[in-house]
């Protein structure tokens, strides 16, 4: 198979145009999930977190920017490279870490693992480990809402793997047929696991796809989270406003392979860098110290607290419990005629 080249797009220019406080929040907030996923990529190779473990370096502009233009009642339904869209909701990390670890402190009391994050208090209806199988969730979410006449919107997570399953069409077709108040987020990081983007989509215009279910479909470069927030920002208040169902897609790009399995032979050393240099995170960095929004011993001091917030989560976690082997099969089914 051809290997295909992706150039990345240029770097991210013009003003900021928020103030200090909100500017140094969203930085805060991407720089949680790099060092929390930095963490666990060091625990999982010391054997402390296992299963599949996919991980967001790279991407976390999308997460960070789509989520702050929402409201705390909204819903979120994600992939299973979810760690940083639980961050952002306002999951504890401890909590998070536990579950990583599979603790009877995490989220899901250590039974769902880093691809099944769920927690109602924050509206995080799951990470989902099947590729799009949280569409289908995310048209009942917004089903239940627009019925009930909440003001909620809920926002859908999925990949560009996801873009060729039945069940993208399906989900897409409901929602502009019913007006649900639905956004759909794509985060186009180029490769399905280990598939090019033109190697799994006759048409790699995804908002085309979109917008032949008569919604609004607008490309946003994942890259840089001023983009990322005030594309979000309209797309919600479309949402909300009751026209109906949006699509966004975000390019962006996952800086490492796309488990802890894969061996990533798919795509040159040198792309992976040249998408590097673009890394959210410094990029966004430098634009805030060009417009003195940000000190370098302010950021010193973020890092620092943030690394700390990680040591306290990892601690959190080791000295976390082991459900009880009698407690095993609780809760995975009744049996005809028990009681409830």
């Amino acid at each position: 198979m051809t290997v295909i080249d992706h150039p990345p797009p240029p770097p991210p220019t013009g003003p900021v145009p928020y103030d200090r406080a909100f500017a140094q929040a969203l930085l805060r907030d991407m720089m949680r999930i790099r060092r929390f996923e930095e963490k666990c990529a060091e625990l999982y190779g010391a054997g402390k977190i296992r299963g599949f473990l996919h991980l967001y370096i790279g991407e976390e502009a999308v997460g960070v920017g789509a989520l702050r233009a929402l409201c705390a009642e909204d819903n979120v339904v994600a992939t299973y490279r979810e760690h940083g869209h639980a961050l952002v909701r306002g999951m504890d990390m401890g909590v998070l870490m536990a579950e990583m670890y599979g603790k009877c402190e995490g989220c899901a009391r250590g039974r769902g693992g880093s691809m099944h994050l769920f927690d109602r208090k924050t509206r995080l209806f799951g990470g989902n480990a099947i590729v799009g199988g949280g569409l289908p969730i995310s048209v009942g979410l917004a089903l239940a809402e627009k019925m009930q006449g909440a003001n909620r919107i809920t926002a859908c997570f999925f990949g560009d793997g996801a873009v060729a399953e039945g069940a993208f069409h399906e989900s897409m077709n409901l929602a502009a047929l019913w007006r649900l108040p639905l956004l759909f987020c794509c985060e186009n990081n180029l490769y399905a696991m280990g598939t090019a983007l033109e190697h799994h989509q006759a048409q790699t215009d995804l908002c085309a796809k979109a917008a032949s279910y008569a919604m609004p479909a607008k490309f946003v470069d994942g890259m840089d989270i001023v983009a990322v927030h005030e594309a979000a920002k309209d797309a919600v208040a479309y949402v909300r406003s009751g026209a109906g169902p949006a699509f966004l897609e975000f390019r962006t790009y996952r800086f490492r392979a796309h488990s802890m399995y894969d061996p990533d032979l798919y795509r040159q050393a040198a792309e992976v860098e040249a998408w590097k240099a673009l890394g959210p995170i410094h990029t966004f960095t430098e634009r805030l110290k060009a417009e003195g929004k940000l000190a370098e011993d302010e950021f010193l001091a973020l890092d620092a607290a943030i690394n700390a917030e990680v040591a306290k989560a990892e601690a959190f976690a080791d000295a976390g419990t082991w459900e009880a082997e009698e407690n095993l099969l609780k809760d995975l089914y009744t049996p005809a005629g028990a009681a409830p």
